[in-house]
């Protein structure tokens, strides 16, 4: 069935809308222009992916001060996190690129600086887009290894998880190539399956279990189980609250995609800003759900902290529901994963391209290119899967290293995140708003949200378990340590004379 031609007349009044706004910006429009709100919102709310997060570090959540920090960590960390939403849904109103933070941040800054603020925010962005990738896809990867496990005498190692890790980055970068008219209906999809699959898997271990928690275990249980039992030093209680919400900090993560999706866009300028916000907001309310309802289900702490799965959420499935049904909901969570990871690709060969679009990263000409006949970035889809490869490589001989990805997405994106918020409270008299703004509330929102990143960027990269070595080391200090020295190397080295921050392709080729 054909759309009406009203419809039609309305969705080519709005692209060239957008077209106009993105020459303003000194743009050409080169991306397929074909997203709805509801699209954009869809690929925010499966990037942030409550069932991807949650399931991923519900063994983290439960080491690192168990059910009530869990629990209340979640809620206020969403607090916060819609701070930084709204914050940044104001900018990107402003500027709606697919560059994102970077891109807002040398609008926001003074000419002088504006080149120099954009290199190192497309940096920690950059740094952060490939991390939570790995953080997702190996996810994705380790839970597929868990299920294979279940009624068979399949015993996975950290090489045949690798491998799989690499099946499932190499099949996403092959939906992002060839696949790319059907992401649209992949995010729908995508939507609908997060949202059902999470009733259905708390719902189902709920009703299964043969006896539900307390609820003073869900909501006061503290549990700390960071310290090797041998080792006579503990880190204090609030040491482990702190280090203990990365759970829900990375869970609440990765909502710039509906910037970086905005060249994609219909009224870009509302759609990218609203579907910030509703991401946020949708994935804040199911997250609290999943995690009472897995909380309220264990049949045995000890003996879920302990799983012979590795996975204490494949235990809690196993102890309610069985092993077929175990099965059933396992394929439920890997099916959000993989979604997640696919559009998470996506996102990150956006701002890459971007980025590249820009001169902003090595071989920057050749990354910079659209496919003619997809329009899509296809060069950055496959440089975001391998980098995203590489990050994940540490797992063959680290044991925190899952956690220490999540650190490192968390913390690379929420610094890009917090930059241009930074910048719009420091150049406030320069800022011209966009159709979504906070009013009065503007800077009050921007200064919690700044406050916040810094908080979260510090604790984030301290160690997660004791004693420190090789084994335990939070290697998210050594990734940011390394984004740090190189983006700042290169600048004073040779960036800072060619690097002028974005390009106006408009301009540029008219002076060509």
């Amino acid at each position: 069935m054909s759309s009406s031609p009203i419809k039609d007349d309305e969705k080519a009044v709005a692209v060239a809308a957008d077209e106009v706004e993105l020459a303003r910006m000194g743009y050409k429009q080169e991306l397929k222009r074909e997203l709805g709100l509801m699209q954009n919102f869809g690929v925010s709310f499966s990037i942030i992916s409550i069932m991807t997060g949650i399931p991923s570090l519900f063994l983290y959540g439960l080491n690192t001060g168990g059910p009530v920090v869990m629990v209340w960590g979640f809620l206020v960390v969403a607090f916060f996190t819609m701070a930084v939403g709204l914050a940044m849904a104001e900018v990107c109103s402003a500027h709606p690129t697919s560059g994102g933070p970077y891109f807002w941040a040398a609008m926001l800054s003074t000419p002088k600086r504006a080149p120099f603020a954009s290199w190192i925010c497309g940096w920690f962005n950059l740094l952060g887009q490939v991390a939570v990738t790995t953080g997702i896809s190996f996810a994705c990867a380790t839970f597929i290894s868990t299920v294979a496990t279940i009624n068979t005498s399949f015993v996975p190692n950290d090489k045949t998880t690798i491998g799989v890790y690499a099946a499932v980055l190499i099949s996403q970068g092959l939906i992002n190539t060839f696949g790319v008219h059907l992401l649209k209906y992949l995010n729908n999809v995508s939507i609908w399956w997060h949202a059902i699959g999470t009733f259905a898997v708390v719902i189902s271990v709920l009703a299964a279990a043969p006896k539900l928690q307390s609820g003073s275990f869900v909501f006061t249980h503290f549990l700390d189980n960071t310290g090797d039992p041998g080792w006579s030093v503990r880190a204090s209680k609030g040491y482990v609250v702190m280090i203990g919400i990365l759970m829900a900090q990375y869970t609440l993560t990765g909502f710039d995609a509906s910037a970086h999706m905005t060249e994609e866009t219909r009224n870009a300028a509302k759609s990218g800003s609203v579907g910030i916000v509703m991401a946020i907001g949708v994935s804040t309310i199911l997250g609290w759900f999943l995690i009472l309802g897995l909380l309220f289900s264990i049949q045995d702490l000890d003996a879920t902290v302990r799983s012979t799965t590795g996975q204490p959420v494949t235990q809690i499935f196993l102890d309610t529901v069985g092993p077929k049904g175990a099965i059933v909901l396992m394929i439920i969570v890997i099916g959000c994963m993989y979604f997640c990871g696919v559009f998470s690709i996506t996102s990150n060969s956006r701002m890459m391209y971007a980025f590249a679009r820009d001169g902003g990263i090595p071989g920057h000409r050749f990354f910079h290119k659209v496919d003619p006949e997809t329009k899509s970035p296809i060069r950055t889809v496959w440089l975001a899967c391998t980098l995203s490869f590489i990050l994940g490589l540490p797992s063959l001989g680290s044991s925190v290293a899952f956690s220490a990805a999540t650190s490192i997405a968390t913390i690379g994106l929420y610094i890009s995140y917090g930059i241009p918020i930074a910048l719009r409270l420091w150049n406030r008299k320069d800022f011209v708003r966009g159709p979504f703004h906070l009013g009065r509330f503007s800077y009050p929102v921007a200064i919690v949200a700044v406050l916040w990143i810094c908080l979260i960027s510090i604790v984030f990269v301290l160690p997660q378990a004791t004693p420190v070595n090789a084994q335990s080391l939070n290697y998210a200090i050594v990734a940011v340590g390394i984004v740090v020295l190189y983006s700042a190397t290169l600048w004073l080295v040779s960036a800072r004379k060619w690097f002028k921050g974005p390009i106006k392709q408009i301009e540029s080729e008219a002076g060509s």
